[in-house]
């Protein structure tokens, strides 16, 4: 069955057995598969074939996943899926922090692995056919036609996964988001006990959009439940 519909996609992994396997499995289902074999050669990879999708070892020589990470995040939107050996809540963290949108720990079934492909392009697919409105929450403004985020007048650079967490929070303003409606919504519904990459995401929007981080207003976290996003707007001042 062709899934794929021609979608690019970047295997980064110095093990060719690794590359190979993983290859041999996405081609089969129809997408069209590059390969790079190290970090430096995956930025640049990216900058020549824009692979709608990046699979991304961290352990490489040259330059490791965390760096070619950060280095692609400089300027491309595309899902990044790290793929690695080191599974411990704190590789995740950081692997989420400096840009992936999700992770993914050797060994693992290549049916996981697809399905995680499918989830993130189809994050891709629905943030790019979003409806129209303008919502504003003090100095805040989301510009949901032309996909723009600003803050005091001056535009702010979100990620697509940052991006689309962001928007399901407008679309439920007010409202108390769980953890498993976030993580089902915006990662796809085979997700629902990763709260750390919530962790991660929330504190970078916060970076982003709060006045001060440390103390939000905008973002609110509701205890061992979820979060919340409140109009400033319509608050007295």
């Amino acid at each position: 069955m062709n899934e794929a519909r021609e979608n690019k996609i970047l295997i980064v992994d110095d093990e060719p057995k690794i590359r190979m396997f993983i290859r041999a499995n996405l081609e089969a289902r129809g997408y069209k598969v590059h390969q790079a074999q190290d970090g430096q050669e995956a930025v640049d990879m990216v900058a020549q074939v824009l692979p709608d999708l990046v699979i991304l070892d961290l352990n490489m020589p040259h330059m490791d996943g965390i760096e070619a990470c950060r280095r692609i995040r400089e300027w491309a939107e595309m899902p990044i899926i790290v793929l690695s050996v080191r599974g411990d809540e704190q590789d995740k963290v950081l692997a989420l922090d400096e840009g992936a949108d999700d992770y993914v720990t050797k060994p693992f079934g290549i049916e996981e692995l697809l399905a995680r492909i499918r989830a993130a392009l189809k994050r891709c697919k629905k943030t790019d056919s979003l409806p129209t409105p303008m919502f504003k929450s003090g100095n805040v403004e989301v510009d949901l036609s032309q996909r723009i985020v600003k803050k005091n007048g001056q535009i702010v650079k979100l990620t697509r996964t940052e991006y689309e967490l962001l928007v399901y929070l407008v679309a439920n303003c007010s409202k108390l988001v769980t953890h498993r409606e976030l993580l089902r919504d915006v990662w796809g519904p085979e997700y629902g006990a990763e709260n750390e990459y919530l962790r991660v995401f929330i504190s970078q929007l916060r970076r982003k959009l709060e006045d001060d981080p440390s103390n939000p207003r905008l973002i609110l976290t509701e205890p061992r439940f979820g979060y919340r996003l409140v109009n400033l707007s319509h608050q007295p001042s």
